[in-house]
């Protein structure tokens, strides 16, 4: 196949590298740009889940692109809907003529003589066969986010090869199922459970949501009042933004109070909890979990669809684990067993940092875990590369507007001052490192040693805080600060 030479390639058309492309399309209009996926269409996570009820677990008004203003009226979105807005932001930057589909991104090999990337990509062919493209690149880019797109997490039930129902995964939901009248099981209590749960249960017989310890669930209106206040009153520029603005600030403050007083935002959310529940409700029992708020990503529910299924009998909540699936259900530790015509394992994810391509510099594959981060966008010793990682105490997309911006404004620098190659030192020796994805969540403990680390103080620090990252990577922060430029 032809080779492809560009300034940037983008590794993933999701929403981060179609909001990597409209950037450098805004902001550095000369750039010339690739991006390869995958898989045979854009959208990423977007695309890819297709389970009942799928949708946004942050708002809209911050998952949304902060150039392209979110113009719907639901503050938690369906997974549809926004695969629509990335597909319009596409459109409006003309992004699709520079995705090249059904191509999967395998190894980027770096050379300090040339100054440029050579990234292999795997392209399957019409007979079966696998061929190989190669583009070369003055900057790469990687989108892909980190979870594994082929593989989610499946534990090993026991007796699992028992059941005479249907196991399915959320992640690789058939299109065909059918689950009206039936009695199903969510194993998980995490977004894709609280989400799922509601859904299945507007058609299913009894949806039961086995959880082995709970979590913090929160209520969220689904029309966002500011919003339709300030858009009556302001023009649109500043009524997104205010209502933007407006959920920076309370999500901010919902984790800095979390951090600074847990006790009294346990007892508020639980409080919230038991009064949308009924009243002789265990609320202790199923949503009051051992650990702190945001020790763990809070989960949203919109206009409290969860408790309002459970208050109504058409679903409920177990606390327990498996002790095996039998024929007919899956039985409990305290042997109670539930019924179950579909299980559905909602166990969570695998971390696969970029999307599995491996990385060499001069000849040496870099060990991604012996890395460590530069402001949560570059990596120590890996010249002229970047990742677009979003938050997790927040929208995903603050960030990595975020960081595409500052790419670009780093791509105009080096022009500008004639440096052919960038990258971080190491931080000071001694200073302590941990996961760059700092997070108490199962799939990030599990995935902790394939990551990156990040440090303790500086630019090496990731501050997970949106207000921070704001001030230094937009313009009021130094780019050639001593730390990353080489000539």
């Amino acid at each position: 196949m032809d080779p492809l030479e560009v300034d940037v390639l983008i590794i993933g058309a999701g929403l981060s590298g179609i909001g990597a492309a409209c950037h450098l399309t805004r902001e550095l209009p000369g750039t010339s740009y690739a991006i390869v996926e995958m898989r045979e269409r854009m959208g990423g996570t977007w695309d890819l889940f297709r389970y009942p009820g799928v949708r946004s677990d942050s708002d809209m008004y911050t998952l949304g692109y902060a150039f392209r203003p979110w113009a719907g009226t639901q503050a938690l979105a369906g997974g549809p809907e926004i695969l629509d807005y990335i597909r319009a932001t596409a459109a409006e930057y003309d992004v699709e003529r520079h995705i090249h589909y059904g191509h999967k991104a395998v190894r980027a090999q770096w050379s300090s003589v040339t100054s440029r990337w050579t990234a292999s990509a795997e392209v399957r062919q019409p007979d079966g066969s696998v061929a190989v493209r190669l583009t070369t690149a003055k900057f790469l880019y990687s989108c892909t986010g980190y979870y594994d797109y082929e593989q989610g997490h499946a534990p090993e039930f026991p007796g699992v090869e028992e059941f005479r129902g249907q196991v399915v995964h959320p992640q690789f939901w058939p299109a065909d199922l059918d689950h009206a009248g039936k009695r199903v099981v969510v194993i998980g209590s995490g977004a894709t459970s609280v989400t799922l749960v509601p859904a299945l249960a507007a058609t299913a017989s009894k949806v039961t949501m086995l959880q082995r310890s709970p979590t913090y669930i929160l209520s969220m209106p689904s029309q966002d009042r500011i919003a339709t206040l300030a858009g009556r009153a302001l023009p649109d520029r500043a009524a997104y933004a205010l209502t933007r603005w407006n959920h920076i600030l309370m999500s901010w403050g919902l984790f800095q109070a979390s951090r600074r007083a847990p006790g009294l935002v346990r007892k508020l959310i639980r409080g919230e909890a038991a009064k949308a529940l009924p009243a002789d409700y265990p609320v202790d029992e199923h949503f009051n979990p051992a650990y702190d708020p945001w020790d763990q990503r809070l989960c949203l529910v919109p206009d409290g669809d969860l408790f309002t299924a459970i208050g109504d009998g058409r679903a409920e909540v177990v606390t327990d684990t498996i002790a095996t699936f039998t024929p007919t259900g899956v039985r409990l530790a305290s042997g109670r067993e539930l019924p179950a015509d579909i299980v559905v394992t909602a166990t969570g994810l695998r971390l696969l940092p970029g999307g599995g391509a491996a990385l060499a510099v001069d000849g040496v594959d870099v060990d991604l875990p012996s890395t460590v981060s530069y402001k949560g966008i570059m990596l120590s010793g890996v010249p002229n590369f970047a990742l677009a990682l979003g938050y997790t105490n927040a929208s995903w997309t603050l960030k990595v507007d975020l960081v595409s911006r500052y790419v670009c404004r780093l791509l105009d620098y080096m022009e500008r001052h004639g440096f052919a190659q960038v990258w971080p030192q190491e931080p000071p020796a001694g200073e302590p490192t941990r996961p760059i994805i700092d997070f108490a969540a199962g799939y990030v403990q599990r995935g902790a040693s394939l990551i990156p680390r990040q440090g303790s103080s500086g630019p090496w620090r990731v501050p997970q805080n949106y207000l921070v990252d704001r001030a230094r990577l937009r313009r009021r922060g130094r780019l050639d600060d001593g730390v990353i430029f080489r000539r």
